[in-house]
This record gives C-alpha cells, sequence and structure tokens, in this order.
C-alpha cells in the first residue's frame, strides 16, 4: 500500500519520504496550491489504477495482503452491531505550558483520521497540566483549541479526566508529573502516595486512604477532583453531548481503577511478575487496623500478609499466592474483601461525584478497567489480587465492579481486547481471551455498557482480527465502542494505516466483508489523496504526527 498526499498541483509518496524525521519536516515538503484546487479524499485499489509510482507489486504478495485482509473480517458475518471507533491522541498532545503541541501537524492527522472512518479521538486532560500553576487556577486553553478543531472536521472526543502522572508505566512516552503544588504537599508528607512494604513511595497517583481528608490545601482528593471536572464542564458545557460524547473518570494509576501493584519505573517490577499490595501508607494501615478490629481479629490490622512475595516472583514462590496458599484462608479473605473493597469504595466516590457534575449534558461517563492476565490460569489470580482486584478460582472479582459501574450509569472500559492466548509465554499461565470472555458476561449481568481499548500498541492485522472477534455478540455483549491506541508516525505508515482503515471500516458495519471506497475488491494497493476544497489564498501545509 502506498499512502499519498495529494492535490491538483503537488503530489508526495510517502515511500520517498524516508529520511524525513519530524512532523515539522513533513511541513516543509507538503503544500497545497494557493489557486482552488478540486480536492476530495479517494482510495483507489491496483486493479484501477494502470501505473504505480515508484511502486511494483508482485501477484504472490496480492494474494498473501488478500488473504490476510479477509482473515481480518471473514468471521463475524452474524452480527449486524456498529462499533464506533475512537483513536487515542499522543499523550504529549498538550505542551507543558498547556497548549496544543504541533497545531498544524494535528489539524492534519485529524482530517486523515476523518478520512478514514473514525468516529473520533480520546484525549488525557492531566491534572498536573490544568491546574499547574496553583489550586484552582485551571487552564484549559489548549483543550478548547482541540476541542474546535476536532468540531471542524467533524470528529467526536472522548477526554480523559487523567489525576495520575505520566510517566513509569507501559507505553509512556513523555514524563507529566503531578501539579507541583501537589508535590509539594507530598514532600511534606510521603503518606499521601501508595506505599509498599519495604517503604517504596509511588508519585503516580494520591492514595485513596486519605480520599475523605483534607490533605491538599485545605481540599480532600475527592473535592479537587470533583472541582476539576466540574471547571471543566463550566468550559466546555457547549460542547458536551455533541463534540465531546464521554468522559473518562481517572481512578488511579494510568486512569484505570486500580492499586499500582505492578510499578514499571526505575526495574521495580517486569511482566510477568505478581506485583506487590500497596496498603502501607499510614491512612491505609488505619483503615486496615479499624477493619481488623471491627472483626475481633486485631492482630489482622497490623499489615499486609507478611507471605505474599516480592514484584518479580511467580505465585508458587510464595506463602499467600501458591495453590492452596494464604489467600484462601479465613485471614486472607478478610484481607482481600478489605484492599478490594477500599477500591470499590473509591471508584464510587469519584463517580458519584462525576454523575452529579455531568449528569444532563448529554456526555456518557465511563472508566476504565485494567486487563491484568497474566496468572490468570491459576487458583489465586495473584497479579489481580495485587491490583485490587479480588478475582480468584472460587471468586468473581469484576462482578462488584461492573454493579458499581452501573450504579453510576458508567461504561466499563476494558483492555487487552487485541490478545491472545496463544502469544502469551506459557509460564505466565496468562489468558486474556478468558479475562475478556469473563469481564463480558459481568457487564451483561450488571446491565452496564463495555467499551474496549487495545492494551500494547499493535497495527497487525491478527490484533485488529482479535479485536473484531471479542467486539461483535449476538448474546448482546458486545462493545459498544473501541478506543485504539494510538496515533503517532507508526500508524500512518502504508501497511498499518490500510490495516485501521479496514478495521474500521469492518467494526462500522457489524465485522461483515465491508471492501474499500470505490470497488477496492483486491483490498491492496489502498491509494489515499486528499485533495483540499480551499477558498484561501494562501498555502495549506499538511502533516502526519
Amino acid at each position: 500500500m502506498t499512502l499519498t498526499l495529494q492535490s491538483s498541483t503537488s503530489f508526495i509518496n510517502l515511500k520517498e519520504t524516508k529520511g524525513v524525521k519530524t512532523p515539522d519536516d513533513f511541513l516543509s515538503m507538503v503544500s497545497f496550491a494557493q489557486s482552488k484546487p478540486s480536492c476530495r479524499l479517494v482510495a483507489k485499489s491496483s486493479m484501477q489504477e494502470a501505473q504505480l509510482s515508484h511502486e511494483t507489486i508482485m501477484e504472490g504478495r496480492k494474494n498473501e495482503k488478500r488473504e490476510k485482509l479477509h482473515e481480518l473480517t471473514a468471521s463475524h458475518s452474524n452480527s449486524s452491531r456498529k462499533v464506533p471507533v475512537f483513536v487515542m491522541l499522543p499523550l504529549d498532545t498538550m505542551t507543558m505550558g498547556g497548549n496544543l503541541n504541533k497545531p498544524r501537524a494535528m489539524n492534519a492527522s485529524l482530517m486523515a483520521l476523518k478520512s478514514s472512518g473514525a468516529e473520533g479521538v480520546m484525549v488525557d486532560a492531566w491534572w498536573g497540566l490544568v491546574e499547574k500553576d496553583g489550586p484552582l487556577k485551571y487552564n484549559w486553553e489548549g483543550y478548547a483549541e482541540l476541542v474546535k478543531m476536532c468540531q471542524e472536521h467533524g470528529l467526536k472526543l472522548q477526554v480523559v479526566m487523567s489525576f495520575h502522572q505520566c510517566g513509569g508505566n507501559v507505553g509512556d512516552s513523555c514524563s507529566i508529573p503531578l501539579p507541583p503544588w501537589v508535590l509539594e504537599e507530598i514532600s511534606k508528607n510521603p503518606d499521601l502516595v501508595y506505599t509498599d512494604r519495604s517503604g517504596r513511595r509511588n508519585p503516580e497517583y494520591i492514595s485513596l486512604g486519605c480520599d475523605m481528608l483534607p490533605v491538599l490545601k485545605g481540599r480532600t482528593p475527592i473535592q479537587v477532583y470533583a472541582d476539576y471536572m466540574r471547571s471543566f464542564r463550566e468550559r466546555f458545557n457547549d460542547y458536551l453531548g455533541n463534540v465531546i460524547v464521554e468522559i473518562q473518570v481517572g481512578m488511579g494509576p494510568c486512569g484505570e481503577l486500580r492499586y499500582p501493584a505492578y510499578p514499571e519505573s526505575n526495574g521495580t517490577w517486569r511482566f510477568p511478575g505478581i506485583g506487590e499490595f500497596q496498603c502501607y501508607d499510614m491512612y491505609m494501615r488505619a483503615s486496615l487496623a479499624a477493619a481488623a478490629k471491627a472483626a475481633g481479629k486485631d492482630d489482622w490490622g497490623r499489615g499486609g500478609p507478611h507471605d505474599s512475595g516480592q514484584y518479580n516472583q511467580f505465585p508458587e514462590d510464595t506463602g499467600f499466592f501458591q495453590r492452596d496458599g494464604t489467600w484462601n484462608s479465613e485471614y486472607g479473605q478478610f484481607f482481600l474483601e478489605w484492599y478490594s473493597g477500599k477500591l470499590l469504595e473509591h471508584g464510587d466516590r469519584i463517580l458519584a461525584a462525576g454523575e452529579s457534575i455531568y449528569q444532563g449534558t448529554g456526555a456518557k461517563l465511563s472508566g476504565k478497567v485494567a486487563g491484568i492476565h497474566w496468572h490468570y490460569n491459576t487458583r489465586s489470580h495473584a497479579a489481580e489480587l495485587t491490583a485490587g482486584y479480588y478475582n480468584t478460582r472460587h471468586r468473581d472479582g469484576y462482578l462488584p465492579i461492573a454493579r458499581m459501574l452501573a450504579k453510576h450509569r458508567v461504561v466499563l472500559n476494558f483492555t487487552c481486547m487485541e490478545m491472545r492466548d496463544g502469544e502469551q509465554p506459557h509460564s505466565a499461565n496468562c489468558s486474556p481471551e478468558g479475562l475478556v470472555r469473563q469481564v463480558k458476561t459481568a457487564a451483561r449481568t450488571a446491565g452496564v455498557e463495555l467499551a474496549g481499548e487495545n492494551a500494547l500498541e499493535r497495527y497487525d492485522v491478527g490484533a485488529f482480527s482479535q479485536v473484531l472477534a471479542t467486539s461483535m455478540s449476538d448474546s448482546g455483549n458486545g462493545l459498544s465502542a473501541f478506543t485504539f491506541l494510538r496515533m503517532n508516525k507508526r500508524l500512518f505508515e502504508p501497511e498499518n494505516w490500510r490495516n485501521l482503515v479496514q478495521f474500521i471500516k469492518s467494526m462500522s458495519e457489524g465485522g461483515r466483508n465491508a471492501s474499500l471506497p470505490e470497488c477496492d475488491s483486491s483490498r491492496t494497493n489502498l491509494y489515499v489523496r486528499f485533495i483540499k476544497e480551499s477558498h484561501s489564498k494562501k498555502a495549506t501545509e499538511v502533516a502526519v504526527v
């Protein structure tokens, strides 16, 4: 496939731009003429094009690609449910100063995404950028520019209320810490953040142990989050429900409802380690002690399990998580109910605030749950337990979460939709497919909408095919939307772009075998030509991030 940007007077083939290093390099290479070119978005196949610019395609390659694209769509013909596809924007969509990063490049990228058939995009509204200058001092200007840009291109927007730091996790390509004034409070009182058994502090997110305490310049964390969401509503009220169609409420590290049990920063954790419990700040310890006292077991409140091992161990290496370990004892059940219960209470508090703020705006609320699929095939499900999901061979840990979300009419957004069991290392006892099936069942039982994301950046047909398989369902538990991770330079590489376009089309047509625009029956060598209608006398520059 060849991706090209073309007007009536200028033509560029992406195969000739291998030396381009940055989006800005594109700006000096691609420009539309000042005259009024007759322009539109078209897709043509190699069967319709008599000649290919700088490209010769062998018949064997065409057959191979035809087979791959058939694999993408062939097995989902029974469902007619349409699933809109959104695309995540880069983590650094905003600069550290709160402005839109490379707006010309973003504008061109949004134009391309609109042409692909995408419903819209998702962006993180970073707490560390918006409320950077002090308590209740909000800067939404960069986001306002993005919202208007999306509106101009006819794209919908999902906005994440990101109350966590960016940096230190899978896929984090930049660093955005919590607001400076919050970090100042943490430096005075390190117990404001999650802490493991060895005393290691994690600055990703404020500990839920102090949710209801006025530890942030006289406000509780829940009040701070509510004030932030309220400020967003007031600033973008005219766009809620029409351009901004979804607010995803961050509830923990990576925006997910979980504890930071598997931090990658500084090599603390490596896949597929079991992780560690995060209950050793003074607020969590006080809560555990109170719960133990109420249960008449004071000794159980002195700390987390002593035999739960370390971040990078396997379940069988520990007394707590092994096959017949402490996790299944009376003490283990008490501790895990308390630990997971605190997480549910935290989510309930934040979502109650979000519901009261956005009710009646027309925008959906969503909450993200992590796809922790390693050690899923063991009895204890150790990695899920340390993250706060009390899910074991004998207990469904996702139904309580789904019911809590349903209580506030919140969409359950789940990850790892692209993963297959056979792709995972055997020693890790993974089952992303089994996990997704369990979560789909929990969502259906609780009566909550289910949306999905891919956990890792992937652009191959196999990943897209798996998402199609999990998104479609004749039994009423398919996906209501899918958000693809993420927009970057790799997405716009010819093969990746063609795969995305076909994937979006298949999702929009219920997974049926969909032909490309203008009878691209071979589904190969897709041309994408942007020919822009313009009444401006100034040159319009185009770039792809």
